[in-house]
């Protein structure tokens, strides 16, 4: 099942590029990996994925132990300050840094190990109470605070659009942040690389790779339904 799904997301998203005339090397496959277990997981390293995301510390840790040494791990869930050490030195990226005392923890941690951490902003673009990250008009003023912090490097940017039943309705949303975006770029702030833009689902990536996203999200659309337990 996981590869036949991966052949559609991939053929998906070879379409979406196509369609707006982008090289799909632009655009990086993040395979959700949360709630699944290390034999699903496998099956898509098989074919080639080498970058998944987890939600949650504790199982993007057991993973990295248990599974090949080569994935890329990317933290994409909400992420509490006294959890940063344990995920600092395993996560290739932290998608999720959503306030400014998450990032100097970030810059706390990663100077004790003596590494740079790479991260995104997570922004709220469309302002919705149940979700986190700045919002727009706050991030440029997050960004300068941030790129003061040596062991930090501020890639891009990142949100969650909100789930609807028809994916264009996400457009406006993935064009404010990617406008955001290039303005950022523009302004050539130092310790800050601005090359990254993580937006898309599995309900709405083609959108956001029309709209210019260098990372998509995808979980359910290769693993299938999530099972959550009790």
């Amino acid at each position: 099942m996981v590869r036949e799904n991966l052949e559609e997301v991939n053929s998906r998203i070879l379409a979406a590029c196509k369609r707006v005339g982008r090289n799909p090397e632009e655009v990086t496959l993040i395979a959700v990996s949360k709630t699944k277990p290390a034999a699903m997981i496998s099956e898509a390293y098989s074919v080639g994925i080498r970058d998944f995301g987890e939600n949650k510390v504790q199982e993007l840790c057991e993973k990295y132990l248990a599974l090949p040494e080569d994935i890329r791990w990317h933290m994409i869930g909400h992420l509490q300050r006294n959890k940063v050490k344990q995920v600092i030195d395993k996560a290739v990226l932290i998608h999720s840094v959503d306030s400014l005392r998450l990032a100097e923890q970030i810059q706390e941690e990663a100077a004790r190990k003596d590494l740079v951490a790479d991260i995104l902003l997570e922004v709220n673009v469309a302002e919705e109470e149940s979700k986190y990250g700045f919002k727009l008009e706050e991030a440029e003023h997050a960004i300068l605070e941030i790129a003061r912090l040596p062991h930090v490097r501020l890639k891009g940017l990142m949100t969650i659009a909100p789930f609807v039943e028809n994916s264009e309705e996400n457009r406006p949303v993935f064009k404010k942040l990617r406008q955001f975006y290039v303005d950022m770029q523009s302004k050539n702030i130092d310790n800050v690389n601005m090359n990254t833009l993580s937006m898309g689902m599995t309900g709405d990536y083609e959108v956001a790779i029309e709209e210019g996203a260098t990372l998509v999200r995808v979980g359910t659309g290769i693993f299938g339904t999530r099972y959550y337990g009790k």
